[in-house]
């Protein structure tokens, strides 16, 4: 069965979407770029402070399922500017434990809001 992940640590889905899933053993959280706690705004900051954001959110909702990143088996990213893949390398590798998950990583020509990252993950509890 499929079952819906609502984190009251993380912004709300401000789309006709689930923050995440489960499914059996695993755990799908959706798209998630850097919003302010009430989804209004992108936080103040560049690549460094937005990816930070993002894994915190993505942190919170695989926290309701009690998961966490070291849970976390596969992940994607969509940068708007690949130049900022070295950045976000140093935040990930200080984030996820290691072994470090699989990882994809996707240019894009935008985001919502003008994000600069969003991210998405596959976990197993």
């Amino acid at each position: 069965m499929k079952y819906a992940i609502n984190a009251r640590k993380a912004p709300e889905a401000f789309g006709p979407y689930s923050q995440g899933t489960t499914a059996g053993r695993l755990v799908f959280t959706s798209g998630v770029i850097p919003v302010t706690d009430d989804c209004e705004v992108l936080i103040e900051g560049g690549i460094v402070e937005q990816t930070e954001r993002v894994i915190d959110i993505v942190e919170a909702v695989l926290s309701e399922v009690d998961c966490t990143l070291d849970d976390v088996a596969q992940t994607t990213l969509y940068l708007t500017d690949l130049s900022d893949l070295a950045a976000v390398n140093e935040v990930y590798a200080d984030r996820f434990p290691m072994p470090a998950p699989s990882r994809s990583v996707v240019g894009v020509s935008a985001l919502p809001l003008g994000a600069l990252i969003e991210m998405d993950c596959i976990a197993c509890r």
